[in-house]
């Protein structure tokens, strides 16, 4: 680095000037929009990146801060705050995607290859104007961190580093559409601008990837397939949208996919990790959608790199962790020795015990795989149910008929000790069905807690029920979702479902609990974010077995308590 005195990090003292709708040429002579905020003195400074699919008009909106789910919350406002960092020295970027709001050329299905080329070709000609010191970061959450990722596996000769936080669809068919091979609909609110997204994309020219590669009779036969489909088929505004795919052709192109194959190969990101050669700090909460794409793109690129994990989903518009991140651009683009290289590569935080922990690696190199057993009588025990075969059963039926959510349920008693769960949960079960086909839901939480939401949950479609050994890792259990196999009705199958990243202290005396269901409820407060899951639309028995023969179990990654 430039200098070898530590030093605080940028301070705010310059005026902004704002320039909007520039206009920047890439490869192919599509002109893309961004707005510029830079520091109204003269001299050079680094630039930051931020693209998105979500309108740069819209980013800067003086609206207050608001949490999840309330009257006035907006998702899609994440690239961060401008005018702070013009305010210390940087000039900040928002970019409108090719086809989005005032940019030219067409919007071809979500992570196309444009996207990532497009990023390389706006830092190189940051890095050539006159204000710009010919260093470069990308910034933002979400769909913006995607295309950090995107950009660095371009490789950009002047792009010094990344801060991909909150990130979605590192691999965007487990990692996003196709959470266990079951279809996740964020995407319907994201686009159309429904809850939760409300603002969502802001479309000037999006077009259906599928309509544009897929020959007229294949694409007829895979539109008549996905509408033949009963579970798709039993949601009004899925049907429609199968008929009138220019409302949302994101959403259309994923329903004609339900397979993971080379539509999502070439769209997802985690295909080019070891493509990323800069500095990347990475971030986002535990427990959440982002959580797994966060804790892959950590391990998997070899860079020098960090990992900041917190526990809460914060407000938007997103305002929080600037000052975190203001310490990596001083250090990476100013040359300034902020300490953030010498600290812990991991920070996490524990709820309950409401603490901020380090760590060398995830896993975690202390952990200790835990196994407690599902047992008869609703109870989690740490041996299994040796002497009793009966399995315990649920009976769920479609939207339709009910919007009650059925499941069985497996309680710890007290613990004698407290417990920090720490890492990637992952339950493995034997049932039965009387059906070819289910998605099964599981969620770890805290018996008595008032939390709406689970500690941590997973997601598994049975006819995905096979596992990839190539693919899995420590810290994520891998499923074969190229083919889809139907389970017998009545034969007895083991599945193993990855649940999400999580950290959190049980108090001696608090129980853990396990629950085994199969749908999620758009009215159900229970549902996890309100970015839920196609169910399917029959009735199925679903029969747990967990004796001596199956030994049904979570494994939990505990973390021993010093002292």
């Amino acid at each position: 680095m430039a200098s070898s005195t530590k030093a605080r990090a940028s301070q705010a003292g310059y005026g902004i000037t704002v320039e909007r709708d520039v206009f920047v040429p890439v490869r192919d002579g599509v002109r893309l929009a961004v707005d510029i905020y830079r520091p109204d003195a003269p001299g050079k400074y680094p630039a930051l990146l931020a693209q998105s699919p979500y309108g740069k008009d819209a980013q800067m909106f003086e609206t207050p801060p608001q949490p999840f789910g309330k009257s006035v919350f907006e998702a899609s406002i994440e690239c961060g705050d401008a005018d702070f960092y013009a305010a210390r020295g940087y000039v900040y970027v928002i970019a409108d995607l090719r086809g989005i709001g005032h940019s030219e050329g067409e919007y071809e299905g979500m992570f196309s290859r444009h996207e990532g080329e497009d990023g390389h070709d706006i830092v190189e000609w940051l890095a050539e104007q006159p204000w710009c010191d010919g260093n470069v970061g990308t910034a933002g959450i979400c769909y913006f961190s995607s295309m950090q990722l995107h950009t660095a596996a371009e490789q950009p000769p002047h792009l010094k580093c990344i801060a991909p936080w909150e990130i979605f669809g590192d691999d965007l068919y487990t990692h996003g559409q196709y959470e266990g091979g079951v279809l996740n609909i964020f995407l319907y609110g994201l686009y159309t601008g429904t809850y939760p997204a409300r603002c969502g994309f802001a479309p000037n020219n999006v077009v259906s990837a599928m309509e544009k590669i897929t020959a007229k009779e294949e694409l007829e036969k895979l539109v008549q397939a996905a509408m033949a489909d009963p579970d798709l088929k039993q949601y009004p505004y899925l049907y429609h949208l199968l008929l009138y795919p220019k409302k949302n052709p994101i959403l259309f192109d994923f329903m004609l996919n339900p397979l993971d194959g080379p539509y999502y190969r070439e769209r997802s990101v985690a295909e080019r990790l070891d493509r990323i050669k800069v500095p990347t700090y990475v971030g986002g909460p535990l427990f959440s959608f982002f959580s797994e794409p966060q804790i892959n793109v950590f391990n998997r690129v070899e860079a020098p790199k960090k990992m900041y994990l917190y526990t809460g989903m914060g407000t938007r518009p997103w305002r929080a962790h600037h000052h975190e991140l203001l310490r990596w651009y001083d250090y990476w683009l100013k040359g300034i020795e902020t300490g953030i290289m010498d600290e812990a590569p991991i920070r996490y935080h524990t709820t309950v015990a409401e603490k901020w922990q380090t760590a060398q690696e995830w896993p975690l190199e202390t952990t200790q795989w835990t196994d407690f057993h599902l047992n008869s009588l609703e109870q989690l025990l740490p041996e299994p149910d040796w002497h009793n075969p009966e399995p315990d059963a649920f009976v769920q039926q479609p939207l339709y008929v009910t919007e009650k959510r059925a499941r069985v349920t497996y309680v710890s008693p007290p613990l004698s000790e407290d417990l920090q769960v720490t890492g990637p949960p992952r339950v493995t079960f034997y049932a039965a069905i009387d059906a070819t086909d289910t998605n099964f839901r599981v969620d770890l939480r805290e018996e008595g807690s008032d939390a709406i939401y689970p500690l941590a949950s997973g997601w598994l479609k049975a006819s995905h029920r096979e596992i990839d050994p190539a693919k899995t890792t420590p810290w994520e259990i891998a499923h074969v979702h190229t083919k889809a196999v139907p389970v017998v009705p009545g034969e007895i199958c083991e599945y193993t479902v990855q649940l999400r990243p999580m950290s959190h202290l049980f108090r001696a005396g608090k129980q853990i609990k396990l629950e085994i269901s199969s749908i999620d409820i758009p009215t159900d407060i229970e549902t996890y974010d309100v970015m839920w899951h196609v169910c399917k639309a029959e009735t199925i028995l679903h029969k747990i077995y967990r004796d001596g023969e199956h030994r049904s179990r979570v494994s939990l990654p505990v973390i021993p308590q010093k002292g």
